[in-house]
């Protein structure tokens, strides 16, 4: 079995979908989560894009261990130097730098002449050597370049010092005979290929994407760049999870294999999915609800007899558990610390107080608690733990009936210790409460997007809720939990608001040592 490299851009190319926006600490849980489940490679960001991008790579960096951490540069000195600030902390560090090769990139986008793109990737690799041991070269557009001017600026960047070769389907237009014809010129045409790993990056604009990286595999790639659940900008990236779990249940017809941890797939698809706000599809290949749910009577009848009559793919292998151990009130803290410690999740002593509490709340309304719920808890505290004074709700209360116009009370305490209150109607109960809280807040907002998603099931499930806002010009999200659905609402619009506070502060703080 050949061992296919894991390249995971979740953190890059899947915070680009729209919508997503994630901060420093919610980047590094889904960094160690990624640890955890094994990727080989992790690309943390691009560092030249933003200081908060830069704070995060450098997080990341200095924290973790076993995995390749990657940041993303343009062809630029000032990217290149910006990365290697960054991730000079690293065990691992390793630069991806890109440009693009296809005529309509270089003729509109870039500018350039074929030589003079030639020119400056042969530079900008050089450059970036003298840094790096481990130089990643992107054909940004490969599937729509020239072939021989890609075997040309391909040969050239090697001798200057690349260390992997990627040729990704940046627009999700090639077909899987298309692509594994390109990788099999490549390596046929390029007399110094064997010196480098080949990769692939696939997106999946025509739903081809793991058809896509397969074909490359076949054909001589080495590595596979994807993401966590198929997010990233448009319709996506290549779902790493599909793709293990092709090679692991078609073992047989493929001779290919990878490090991943398959165990660990549902918890990482969860995490990933629960501070992007990008919901799972119920019927989405390996970690949709619908995976090992059977409707038809015949399927039912089927798996009960013999699962593997209509399941391929058993829950327990990607990590859904079968035996769910309750948590309730009587459960003691050290049950408690010993339930969050199986996620992976290392708390301080003041963050594994502040989620036992929250626990403690949930049991008295909630008889049994999943770990689907102890780990929503957990998420809540480990990922808003900073110290800038915040909005807090104090109280609210909704009056709502057929026959009445919803109204709103809200009572805020706002950052600088004020309390405030306020009342508002609406022809619906989340507008109502959302203007009552629009009202008493001092920052401009205007509400973009609105979500709410159950944790687990049953009629006294958690209820989650994600928002985007804009604040004073600026995009957020903000997420909350609550048994009650408005509760959660309101928590999630208080939650934008202050992560837009908390990074206005930081940067003040900054500034001011500065």
């Amino acid at each position: 079995m050949s061992l296919i490299k894991i390249f995971d851009t979740t953190l890059r190319d899947g915070e680009q979908s729209p919508g997503v926006n994630l901060n420093k600490q919610e980047k590094l849980e889904i960094a160690r989560q990624l640890e955890r489940f094994g990727v080989d490679r992790m690309e943390a960001g691009f560092p030249a894009s933003s200081k908060g991008d830069f704070e995060a790579v450098k997080a990341i960096a200095d924290t973790i261990k076993n995995t390749s951490v990657i940041a993303l540069a343009r062809a630029v000195k000032f990217d290149i130097d910006i990365a290697w600030d960054a991730l000079k902390g690293a065990e691992k560090p390793a630069i991806h730098v890109f440009l693009a090769t296809s005529p309509i990139h270089m003729t509109y986008k870039l500018k350039k002449t074929p030589e003079e793109v030639m020119e400056t990737a042969v530079s900008m690799v050089t450059y970036a050597k003298e840094r790096f041991s481990e130089v990643e070269w992107s054909a940004e557009d490969a599937t729509r370049s020239d072939w021989n001017f890609l075997a040309q600026i391909i040969e050239k960047v090697i001798d200057a010092g690349a260390t992997v070769i990627n040729l990704p389907d940046t627009v999700g237009y090639t077909t899987p005979k298309e692509y594994g014809e390109l990788f099999r010129f490549i390596r046929e045409t390029v007399p110094n290929i064997d010196q480098v790993a080949l990769s692939c990056h696939c997106h999946n604009d025509l739903g081809l994407a793991v058809a896509n990286s397969i074909a490359a595999v076949e054909n001589g790639a080495t590595q596979v760049e994807g993401t966590i659940n198929g997010i990233g900008e448009r319709a996506g990236n290549v779902s790493l999870e599909e793709l293990a779990v092709a090679f692991k249940i078609r073992s047989d017809f493929y001779s290919f294999e990878t490090g991943l941890k398959l165990n660990e797939i549902k918890r990482t698809s969860d995490l990933v999915s629960k501070l992007t706000g990008m919901y799972v599809q119920a019927n989405k290949a390996i970690v949709g609800r619908n995976a090992f749910a059977h409707e038809s009577g015949i399927h039912q009848d089927g798996v009960l007899k013999n699962a593997e009559t209509y399941e391929i793919i058993t829950p327990e292998m990607v990590g859904v558990s079968s035996n769910n151990l309750f948590l309730g009130k009587h459960s003691g803290r050290h049950a408690f610390k010993d339930r969050v410690k199986e996620f992976g999740i290392e708390f301080t002593e003041d963050e594994l107080k502040q989620a036992f509490d929250q626990f403690k709340k949930l049991t008295d309304h909630k008889k049994e608690v999943t770990d689907d719920d102890l780990y929503t808890i957990a998420m809540e505290v480990k990922t808003d733990s900073s110290a800038v004074s915040k909005y807090q709700l104090e109280n609210f209360q909704v009056q709502y009936g057929t026959e009445n116009v919803p109204t709103a009370t809200v009572i805020l305490k706002t950052p600088a210790g004020d309390v405030v209150e306020n009342s508002c109607s609406a022809p619906g109960s989340v507008e109502a409460l959302y203007q009552t809280i629009d009202s008493l807040v001092e920052e401009d907002v205007k509400l973009v997007d609105y979500q709410l998603n159950s944790v687990g099931g049953g009629k006294d499930a958690l209820a989650e809720s994600h928002v985007q806002l804009v604040v004073n010009g600026e995009t957020v999200n903000g997420r909350g939990s609550a048994q009650d659905v408005l509760q959660a609402s309101a928590s999630a619009f208080l939650n934008a608001v202050n992560r837009y506070i908390i990074k206005v502060k930081t940067i003040e703080k900054k500034e001011l040592v500065k």
